[in-house]
């Protein structure tokens, strides 16, 4: 058994707006398994600044799983704790190698192309009018979930764009959902919840920084508002740190991305405890190519959570690697008789 990495720069169709910045470029590292004639492929999807494990050594770690990879998935996922997006990338490298095709990772009626996943429609930081066009076409591509990032431009401009959205249609015929990505300080964190709540959004994403285990306990429990953990889980590496942090804060719902908290298993392990505290969750990508997202997609209709989730990140490239997963009409579907294209191993 032998096994390669290789690195691969996606580039944005519009430069794409945070609370952290404008995205044009995003990087991500392929490991490719060989063992006779089959080969598995994953993806480590580090996102910099955001992830924990973008550190200077990433490559050196990359190098390092590659020359040992005969310990298998179990024993590398333990040694590569603090490499969440490189654990995602073994587990999927070992389980696209175990299948009869390396894309076909959880066989189910979603790869038949029988069954969708339901999605949100994903609006992206930018000028009002960029935002409002954003949304107008989410709208008439049939989308009835639709997440928007605030924290970037003007609040009361933002307001304003979700008044716009409830004046049009209300909470039963499209569910809001806003992403601070931690714009809010816990100062004003609850006066501006107390304002987004009259647009009846279904939840806000982490309002405040990361790391503030107290502030967001108190928010969790004054909210009028239902609130998402999301950057908060990264970094946070054992079962006992991931029960005493939701304990603490006993937020509503967290967001599960399996790049950052390390892949499958970390997920899983992340749902266990939620659920065990009555916390809902959902999945989302974290700008990976296709292949990665395939990966999420596929993972995620095994757990029959009925949810919109967070997965239609696929057409934001120009040298996406062309697959067979579509969106249409607000939910995600595998495009039967579409073939993937393995030229990004070249």
């Amino acid at each position: 058994m032998k096994a390669k990495y290789c690195k691969h720069i996606l580039e944005f169709k519009k430069p794409s707006g945070t609370s952290r910045g404008v995205l044009k470029t995003k990087e991500t590292w392929f490991i490719v398994i060989n063992d006779g004639a089959r080969q598995g492929i994953g993806e480590c999807g580090i996102l910099r600044t955001l992830s924990v494990d973008d550190r200077p050594d990433y490559e050196d770690m990359l190098k390092w799983v590659c020359n040992n990879i005969h310990l298998g998935t179990t024993k590398l996922w333990h040694e590569l704790k603090e490499f969440p997006s490189i654990q995602f990338g073994v587990e999927m490298a070992f389980k696209s190698l175990e299948s009869d095709t390396p894309f076909l990772l959880f066989p189910s009626l979603f790869t038949q192309g029988k069954e969708a996943i339901t999605i949100n429609g994903l609006i992206w930081m930018g000028e009002r009018e960029f935002m409002k066009e954003q949304i107008i076409n989410k709208l008439d591509q049939g989308f009835d979930c639709i997440k928007m990032k605030i924290g970037a431009i003007d609040f009361a401009a933002e307001l304003e764009l979700l008044s716009y959205i409830r004046s049009q249609f209300d909470a039963d015929t499209i569910e809001l959902r806003v992403d601070a990505n931690g714009a809010f300080t816990p100062e004003s964190a609850l006066d501006k919840l107390k304002s987004l709540s009259a647009f009846n959004l279904h939840s806000i994403e982490q309002p405040i920084r990361q790391g503030q285990h107290h502030e967001m306990a108190r928010l969790c429990s004054e909210t009028p508002l239902p609130i998402a953990l999301d950057e908060e889980l990264i970094g946070v590496f054992d079962v006992a740190h991931k029960k005493q942090l939701l304990k603490t804060i006993q937020p509503q719902y967290i967001i599960l991305k399996p790049s950052l908290i390390g892949g499958f298993r970390g997920t899983r392990q992340w749902i266990e405890v939620a659920e065990s505290l009555g916390i809902q969750w959902w999945i989302t990508s974290a700008l990976e190519s296709n292949v990665g997202l395939n990966a999420i997609v596929q993972f995620t209709y095994t757990l029959q959570n009925s949810m919109p989730q967070g997965l239609g990140t696929g057409g934001l490239y120009t040298n996406n690697i062309d697959s067979p997963l579509k969106v249409q009409q607000g939910t995600l579907l595998y495009e039967q008789g579409k073939e993937w294209s393995t030229n990004f191993l070249n």
